[in-house]
């Protein structure tokens, strides 16, 4: 299973969004998916704290952060191989 990691944190209604939308296409590409809560550390919310929710996956290049599509997140792990 290809790990995949969605930045997150508590009470993100636009997450919860994602995450729904994502687990068909993240089933279909035998991904398995990390949350990591953003708030623990300074870094990642500087990253990611006005983009979330992101999806990254190790083996893609970049990341794809919200606003997106279920042809938009299977185009990003697509190039996974």
């Amino acid at each position: 299973m290809t790990p995949v990691t969605l930045y997150t944190t508590l009470g993100c209604h636009l997450c919860d969004d994602a995450k729904q939308l994502a687990w068909p296409v993240l089933e279909h590409f035998n991904c398995r998916l990390i949350e990591v809560e953003i708030a623990d550390d300074d870094a990642l919310v500087e990253a990611y704290g006005i983009r979330i929710p992101v999806f990254k996956c190790d083996d893609c290049e970049g990341d794809i952060g919200w606003p997106f599509d279920q042809q938009q997140l299977a185009a990003y792990l697509q190039a996974a191989g």
